[in-house]
């Protein structure tokens, strides 16, 4: 199972390297295509493991005026 993120940056908030090495260090990796990162689970994950991911993502970027956008397949 894979979770992909896309993120939008906006001129007002954190530096896209500032925001891509928060992500690196949680797991994510970048990636090229539709989606910015991706996190390997390297086996099946729960929905509630995939809900605490995408909280702790919340968390990560609380405060750095990005958007984020999630697939898990």
């Amino acid at each position: 199972m894979e979770t992909y993120l896309r993120v939008t940056f906006q001129s007002e908030g954190a530096k896209p390297s500032e925001v891509a090495g928060r992500l690196q260090e949680f797991g994510f990796l970048p990636t090229q295509g539709n989606y910015d990162f991706v996190y390997d689970w390297r086996g099946a994950g729960s929905q509630e493991q995939v809900l605490d991911l995408l909280d702790e993502v919340t968390r990560l970027l609380r405060g750095y005026r990005v958007l984020f956008e999630v697939e898990t397949v």
